[in-house]
């Protein structure tokens, strides 16, 4: 199709977007004519075109600010229409010579792209950001079960084969792995440690913010489970921005059968081999991360992240004994990390962990040149 140049409507909207922690505060699409755009002295954002699978809705793109702004898309791999939230840094039109590293950010269960609002250290002038719909229980995985309420659901496909080339094709990326993470907190953080131990030749960095990444823990293969059953519970209002009072926690989508994402949980005559097989704590796929850079961040101080914080030393032991190097924060009961975390799964806790690892990320994305 033929890229559309999206125009901003005015500067304001980059202060209103920003300053929510839920859905985005001020989102406004605008998709001009040729004609239109020649004429605008407004700011515009990259073009975008088809491909890899990917077909853009304009209609549906979200510009909030000539830095930040949502595309909408649709792919077989998917049901639905999915969002692709993408954060520039500031100096990205300035100089059009310059190529930057990729920070893929993974959201929650019950969470959306709007969430990375809540963690603004995301949004940095030394690299890009994007922010794919992971769904409401995604899990970031290919479900076993594609005939469910919620149709297809190829999510690992759609992430690591469509929307990676796509954002490559489009923007001025290095595209090699010393400059491409991906992190992810909760539900997401899952993804994060799966993605890049499914594909060590795509991701150099990886960090897991409070995430469900032992599923030898019956608390863990639970809490998928109370998404498949849309049990919205503390996982659902904690693991979206809505958690830190932005909003209105939506729950976790249709129910689906409890065995839809990655089959039968339990243990008998081999039942559970596919949780077992993506398990990110598992030796096998530790050992994936050999040439990655692992950071883990939790709390310890709620009944979510008392598991979260097992789970994360479990992974953090099993490295160490493989010979793998990582950094796990364990702030406890927030006190150590900022004012605003109480220990807890919530953004109180997550965005001044991000802002903690973001300027570590950037250093060893400048290193690697």
């Amino acid at each position: 199709m033929t890229p559309l140049r999206l125009t901003v409507l005015g500067a304001a909207l980059a202060l209103a977007a920003l300053t929510g922690t839920g859905a985005a505060t001020a989102a406004v699409s605008a998709v001009a004519s040729p004609a239109a755009v020649a004429a605008s002295t407004a700011a515009a954002v990259p073009l975008f075109t088809d491909g890899y699978g990917l077909t853009l809705v304009p209609e549906d793109t979200e510009v909030h600010s000539p830095t930040d702004f949502t595309l909408t898309v649709t792919t077989k791999q998917l049901s639905g229409k999915h969002k692709i939230r993408i954060l520039l840094p500031a100096g990205y039109d300035a100089d059009p010579g310059r190529r930057w590293p990729v920070t893929y950010f993974l959201h929650g269960g019950g969470g959306n792209v709007d969430d990375v609002a809540a963690a603004p250290a995301l949004h940095s002038d030394s690299m890009i950001t994007v922010v794919p719909d992971g769904g409401l229980k995604g899990w970031y995985a290919n479900w076993l079960m594609q005939n469910t309420a919620e149709g297809a659901a190829n999510w690992e496909t759609f992430h690591l084969t469509q929307v990676i080339p796509f954002i490559d094709a489009n923007l001025r990326t290095h595209t090699d792995r010393a400059h491409r993470a991906v992190v992810g907190l909760s539900m997401g953080g899952f993804g994060a440690l799966h993605y890049a131990q499914t594909r060590p030749d795509l991701f150099g960095h990886t960090a897991a913010l409070s995430g469900g990444i032992d599923f030898g823990k019956w608390e863990i293969r639970g809490a998928v489970l109370a998404t498949e059953l849309n049990l919205s519970g503390a996982w659902c209002a904690a693991s979206s921005s809505s958690g830190s009072g932005g909003g209105t926690c939506v729950g976790h989508g249709p129910y689906v059968d409890s065995d839809a994402i990655f089959g039968s949980p339990y243990p008998v005559f081999n039942a559970d081999r596919v949780w077992k097989a993506v398990d990110p704590a598992a030796p096998a796929n530790l050992a994936k991360l050999s040439n990655t850079g692992v950071t883990l961040y939790t709390g310890n101080n709620d009944l979510i992240d008392v598991h979260t914080a097992a789970a994360s030393k479990t992974v953090h032991d099993r490295l160490g004994q493989l010979g793998i190097p990582s950094r796990l924060v364990d702030y406890g009961n927030g006190a150590s990390l900022a004012p605003s975390c109480n220990g807890g799964h919530n953004y109180g806790c997550w965005a001044p962990a991000f802002a903690d690892y973001v300027p570590r990320l950037e250093a060893a994305f400048a290193t690697a040149g």
